[in-house]
C-alpha cells in the first residue's frame, strides 16, 4: 500500500551531498511551521542513512521514504 503525502514544499537536493543538503535543509525548515510537510529529493546514496538519523536528532518525522533507483523521495513533517 502506497501512502501519498500532499508536501508543503519541495526540496529537489540533486546530487548534492549529505552535508550541504542537511545543512540547506535545516535552514530550509526553519522557515516552516510545525506540521508542515517537506518532500526532498536526494541522488546521493548516504542521505539513505543520515537524513532519518537527523530528523531524529532535530525531532522532525520521517513519514516516508520512498527510492526509484538511485533517486530517494523523502517526506518529512516538521517537529
Amino acid at each position: 500500500m502506497e501512502l501519498n503525502y500532499e508536501p508543503d514544499l519541495t526540496y529537489d537536493a540533486g546530487p548534492t551531498g549529505c552535508g550541504e543538503l542537511i545543512m540547506n535543509l535545516f535552514l530550509t525548515m526553519k522557515k516552516m511551521r510545525s506540521g508542515q510537510i517537506i518532500e526532498v529529493i536526494s541522488y546521493d546514496p548516504g542521505a539513505r542513512e543520515d537524513l532519518p538519523a537527523w530528523c531524529r536528532m532535530q525531532k522532525h518525522r520521517l513519514l516516508n521514504r520512498t527510492d526509484l533507483g538511485r533517486i530517494s523521495h523523502y517526506y518529512i513533517e516538521k517537529g
